[in-house]
């Protein structure tokens, strides 16, 4: 993820923004017909400038993006998944507070890498990816 803010990520480019990232990503899984998405996506935009450089921010928009909703499971907006290393390692389901959200964010910065030596490393070969 090059840089700065949050990006719009997308089924297509989902493995490369997000999987492969070497830094801790954190995605806000969204719809455009949800207030509570329209409510928290200022802080959340906010935090990606007070975390750059450290923590990468995505967007995944859940209507054209069946795909990736369907293998993560999201079920519900805003959903607020953490990843490090590429691997999920926590989420928000639901209206975030704000300073929830940042205290999380946090958290997964600081204990996410830990998370991942628990978890199942993603084999492409299985995904489609490969």
């Amino acid at each position: 993820m090059s840089g700065e803010g949050v990006i719009d990520v997308h089924d297509s480019d989902w493995e490369k923004a997000i999987e492969r990232e070497s830094k801790p990503v954190v995605v806000m899984f969204h719809s455009p017909t949800c207030p509570s998405c329209r409510e928290v996506e200022p802080y959340f935009d906010e935090f990606a400038k007070e975390f750059e450089g450290r923590v990468a921010f995505a967007k995944l928009n859940v209507i054209n993006n069946h795909y990736t909703v369907g293998r993560y499971g999201v079920m519900s907006t805003p959903t607020f998944k953490f990843f490090c290393k590429g691997r999920p390692v926590q989420e928000m389901v639901g209206a975030a507070y704000p300073p929830l959200l940042k205290r999380t964010i946090e958290e997964t910065l600081e204990h996410g890498s830990e998370c991942v030596e628990k978890s199942t490393r993603i084999d492409y070969s299985m995904t489609g990816y490969a």
